[in-house]
């Protein structure tokens, strides 16, 4: 029965979670990037874990105590119980697996469950009875009983809710945030049976001290997370769309938000582009299952449209303001300050910077892209673009798309020096004070 907060409280299923206490038996996390790594080490202070990726390279950093992501510490991999494999094989040693692999989506907008269904292959093949498999990965409601859970009998030759069951707790990972780490976050737990949901719920409530929330099943579960992130979409296009109507008003958007945010039940968000693997991806999801369902989500792909098209208003208003300067665009040099997806992270995924930097492109601007965090061998290798090794200066326009903690300690006066023929600052956080500006000088924000 549930408590007054919504949460529920964590039964015990003596039998079977003592042997994962005791370490009898051992739990496997598979996919070790921004979610898996933190959990299976979070998970290997009280229990016997295998953690596999498909990549040996990373495989080998985590074996010498680096994050190939570059979220944790050494210390973090201090005092676990807990194996790295790259072998598959590996995975048979656990009766517990944790699916935490990327979702991402196509070309097409389309999701791409390749990686959720070749780790389902996986673990499949491995899978024995008793065995619990719980997925992480955001997925649309319904995919895994309807997708997942056919590989697992195909590849293991067991029947599902009779040789194995499952469950999903999707992931609350926040990259780059120190103080919400994943012990410290609520957890949703679900299972496809009331037993199989006491296990789950025992094993991430040993770690989890925020608390366990139980949704009322699989499917729900599924539907919280990927809401989370299509409700932030949503609200953050209303304020895209906002900064490209006041714009034609000459009226400055954050001055209408601070001026809006007086009032209690304000919602506090900013214009900005949405990029990375979760908030500009995880609507997509349910944009799929609902027009597959035969309803065409009209607020959801609004949101998505506009938020996609703001890299290109962006570029469009700073080859205006170019011109504006008299300055050809084919002759200009820009500075990009910042690739990542948001600020103090390495992770270079679905970075809407990108798009900006090749719709400049597409103008004929030089654009010279510096970030102190991405790796340019990444940037190099996913995007074709070539990063600086530091700034230089005679710069046209300087573009501030990330707020990482170097910039931000920026001052106009380091812009200035930056700068030929004037400072022209596109200031996509809104992170500096215009009044600080002198004559002939420009700062765009959103």
């Amino acid at each position: 029965m549930a408590n007054s907060t919504g949460q529920y409280a964590v039964l015990d299923s003596s039998i079977e979670l003592s042997a994962f206490r005791t370490k009898e038996k051992a739990i496997s996390v598979v996919g070790l990037g921004y979610v898996g790594l933190p959990l299976a080490l979070e998970l290997a202070k009280k229990f016997r874990v295998i953690g596999f990726d498909i990549s040996s390279p990373r495989v080998e950093m985590m074996k010498n105590s680096q994050d190939p992501s570059e979220e944790l510490e050494t210390a973090a991999f201090d005092g676990k119980d807990i194996f790295f494999s790259s072998e598959a094989e590996d995975l048979s040693k656990a009766s517990f697996h944790i699916v935490a692999v990327p979702t991402p989506v196509d070309e097409s907008r389309s999701p791409n469950l390749r990686p959720l269904l070749g780790a389902s292959r996986s673990v499949g093949k491995v899978l024995k009875r008793g065995d619990i498999v719980v997925f992480e990965s955001t997925v649309y409601p319904g995919c895994t009983e309807e997708d997942c859970v056919p590989i697992l009998e195909e590849e293991s030759g067991l029947t599902f809710g009779e040789d194995f069951t499952v469950g999903y707790s999707p992931e609350r990972i926040n990259p780059g945030d120190k103080e919400h780490t994943v012990d410290k976050i609520l957890k949703i737990v679900s299972g496809s049976d009331s037993e199989t949901l006491k296990v789950i719920a025992g094993i991430y409530g040993d770690i989890i001290t925020a608390g366990i929330y139980e949704a009322a099943s699989i499917k729900v579960a599924e539907a919280a997370k990927v809401i989370e992130n299509s409700q932030r979409d949503v609200n953050i296009s209303f304020v895209n769309e906002l900064s490209i109507i006041f714009r034609q008003m000459g009226i400055d958007t954050q001055d209408v938000l601070d001026a809006a945010g007086t009032k209690w039940n304000f919602l506090p968000f900013r214009p900005g582009l949405v990029g990375g693997h979760c908030i500009s991806v995880d609507p997509y999801y349910l944009l799929h299952k609902s027009i597959k369902l035969g309803y065409d989500p009209l607020v959801i792909a609004s949101g998505r449209r506009i938020n996609d098209r703001m890299p290109a208003f962006i570029a469009k208003e700073l080859v205006q303001a170019l011109l504006k300067a008299d300055k050809n665009p084919k002759q200009s040099k820009v500075l990009m300050l910042g690739v990542t997806f948001k600020e103090n992270v390495a992770d270079i995924r679905n970075s809407k910077v990108v798009d900006v930097v090749r719709e400049l492109m597409d103008y004929g601007v030089n654009v010279h892209l510096y970030d102190p965090h991405a790796s340019p061998n990444e940037v190099a290798h996913e995007y074709g673009l070539t990063m600086i090794d530091e700034v230089g200066k005679q710069y046209d326009a300087i573009v501030v798309a990330v707020s990482h903690t170097k910039f931000k300690s920026y001052d106009l006066d380091k812009f200035r020096e930056m700068s030929r023929d004037g400072l022209m600052l596109f200031d996509l956080k809104g992170l500096y004070n215009r009044d600080e500006l002198r004559d002939g000088e420009t700062i765009w924000r959103l």
